[in-house]
């Protein structure tokens, strides 16, 4: 009997393959940069036509499935996970670096049914390395299984976050207060790639211990938790509760412990929900 989620995933890695040399085509020419909600929430025409072309090659297959996409939602689209199969894109997770050329820019999807991820991909597509995980068959980056480190001191631990500025005075002086409060536990260090789907996929490979995050979306974590959870790794709320897609925060971590700890040490700050209607 045929996977039909296998076929899915399949049709997927060749689009998301396209989706990456479009990205990489774009990075040769002048970049024409817009703004979405403040100055530093960028958006080019290569996001918007990298989504396109991602939505437009599944549904021609796939017309029954539904779509979550962060360009699709920006324009009014709405952003509720249902039980009915769902594609949810970030055309380019990581923007910023994108239009800055800085070299970690992916391709994130996540394919849920019934609201539980089936499969997810991420394409870092500057490195080509192709980011692959379905659930219960294991991760791979390039069809090479992949693994957390396993550690489990956060001291000898090096932690994934991003730093970006926030209106809201609150929550940028507690995101501040954050990282002061990891770095001085101490670990080994903090670093900022950039592209959430990126940071997962380094926790899931065993680079880096942990990340967290409050403030992003559905469609920069989707792929990623896919990658992660099934290269062992320990995905959780903020609150130390149990992972929400639709939650806008998470922790990544090689380890319950880790996990734990983080949970422990920071501060949380309401971000809503990508699923509030109004």
């Amino acid at each position: 009997m045929s996977d039909p989620w296998q076929e899915c995933m399949d049709h997927c890695v060749e689009v998301t393959k396209r989706a990456g040399e479009m990205i990489r085509e774009a990075l040769q020419k002048n970049i024409a940069v817009m703004q979405k909600s403040s100055p530093v929430d960028l958006v080019t025409e290569t996001d918007q036509k990298v989504e396109q072309l991602i939505i437009s090659s599944i549904k021609e297959k796939y017309p029954t499935h539904s779509f979550i996409g962060e360009e699709s939602v920006a324009a009014g689209a709405p952003s509720v996970l249902t039980d009915n199969p769902t594609w949810i894109i970030d055309p380019i997770d990581g923007t910023t670096n994108f239009v800055h050329r800085f070299p970690f820019v992916s391709v994130s999807i996540g394919f849920t049914v019934k609201k539980e991820i089936e499969f997810g991909i991420v394409y870092s597509c500057i490195e080509d390395k192709m980011y692959t995980a379905r659930k219960g068959k294991g991760a791979f980056c390039n069809g090479v299984p992949i693994r957390v480190s396993g550690q489990e001191d956060i001291s000898q631990s090096l932690v994934l976050t991003e730093i970006n500025f926030k209106n809201n005075p609150e929550q940028f002086n507690t995101m501040l207060a954050n990282v002061n409060t990891i770095l001085t536990i101490p670990v080994h260090g903090i670093r900022s790639p950039g592209s959430a789907a990126i940071n997962m996929c380094l926790v899931a490979c065993g680079s880096a211990d942990a990340y967290y995050h409050m403030g992003i979306h559905c469609w920069d974590m989707a792929g990623g938790a896919a990658v992660v959870t099934e290269a062992g790794g320990v995905i959780v709320d903020i609150s130390g509760g149990s992972f929400d897609l639709m939650s806008r925060r998470l922790i990544v971590a090689s380890s319950k412990a880790i996990a734990e700890r983080i949970v422990k040490e920071i501060t949380e700050f309401d971000v809503g929900r990508d699923d509030t209607v109004g």
